[in-house]
């Protein structure tokens, strides 16, 4: 076993509580710089451990943690090993043995929490609210982006979100599409907007704008399966469902103007698989512009795809009215149609 000289952090605990470490005990506080709640846990290797990797002995003693996070604690220098820091995943370990873990909060762990974030409502009601997203703005905490999203900051403008999944989001809109969402505000509303999408009743229309003029019939509907990406996981793509694990997806397209190089397009979904537009433009020969992903260059200036969610509609999950929003197109996509000479009927 590899392992350094350095001596595990200096921590307040009752000694009595430490003797006998035949069990997991916790006990916390916090680090002096900041507020970051940090917890330590001690522990003998029990004999049914004996001559395992370290990696999987900490599994024994602190269970709820993944295999791969217990992995990381260990490069990261926060597990002691018979009072040495332990360098190594595969090290193996004895009865006997004593273990401490320094427990951090992880980024994921901390990705729930709310924060002041500017939002775009432009509808909202006791059950929902319409929101109109901007680009550049996530939707869900993820690698990269475990603070400042959407759903930290419904966290942050009302406190019953954090008693629904996800703060009430029910489907989400890419980084940089911009456009409409509809959030819910209670359980049984957030259910009903599920239902609803699964049921093709609410319904989103885009505009798009892809390479290359349109040159078959000015309406069509695209319908091919998408999935992952065998080739590069990072992307989705038209797939045979016959031997992948994609699901069936539906784009109808409207051709609404067209130049020599560029197409301005409406597109309405029927499914809302990840990606599906870009993926479907792009099957057709059609890549948006400034989509680097699925084969579009960068045009007119656009720092970002193509792609705004531009027309919600629904009926009222609890007094059954009929609502329908449009969100005008922003400033960045607005410029980039003027750029390539593209126009649209704004009350289409």
């Amino acid at each position: 076993m590899t392992v350094s000289e350095q001596s595990p952090p200096s921590i307040s605990i009752d000694p009595v509580k430490l003797d006998p470490l035949t069990n997991p005990l916790r006990e916390s506080y916090e680090e002096v710089e900041g507020t970051v709640e940090v917890e330590i846990r001690q522990a003998q290797v029990p004999v049914s451990a004996h001559g395992e990797r370290l990696d999987r002995a900490l599994g024994g003693i602190v269970p709820e943690f993944s295999r791969t996070y217990l992995q990381q604690l260990i490069e990261s220098g926060a597990v002691w090993h018979n009072g040495q820091t332990a360098s190594k995943t595969s090290a193996k370990v004895k009865a006997g043995d004593r273990i401490q873990i320094e427990l951090k909060p992880t980024p994921q762990s901390q990705a729930f929490k709310p924060e002041v974030i500017a939002l775009d409502v432009v509808f909202e009601d006791a059950h929902l609210m319409v929101i109109n997203k901007p680009p550049g703005l996530v939707v869900h905490p993820a690698p990269g982006n475990w603070s400042g999203t959407l759903l930290n900051g419904l966290l942050g403008r009302d406190e019953a979100a954090r008693f629904l999944p996800r703060a009430g989001i029910v489907h989400r809109l890419d980084k940089d599409t911009s456009g409409l969402m509809v959030v819910a505000k209670t359980r049984e509303v957030m259910d009903s907007l599920v239902e609803m999408i699964a049921a093709r009743e609410v319904h989103r229309e885009y505009l798009a704008v892809g390479h290359r003029a349109w040159q078959g019939p000015r309406q069509q509907q695209v319908a091919l399966p998408i999935g992952r990406d065998p080739r590069n996981r990072l992307r989705m793509a038209v797939v045979d469902l016959d031997r992948n694990s994609g699901k069936t997806a539906l784009t109808d397209i409207s051709l609404l103007d067209n130049q020599a190089a560029y197409c301005l397009v409406r597109c309405k979904l029927h499914t809302g698989r990840t990606h599906q537009i870009r993926v479907h433009m792009a099957s057709l020969g059609h890549p948006l512009i400034s989509d680097g992903l699925y084969g579009g260059d960068a045009a007119a200036g656009l720092g970002r795809q193509a792609l705004h969610a531009r027309r919600l509609a629904f009926e009222h999950p609890v007094n059954g009215e009929a609502m329908t929003f449009v969100a005008p197109v922003p400033a960045d996509l607005e410029a980039a149609l003027s750029v390539l000479a593209l126009s649209y009927n704004e009350k289409r």
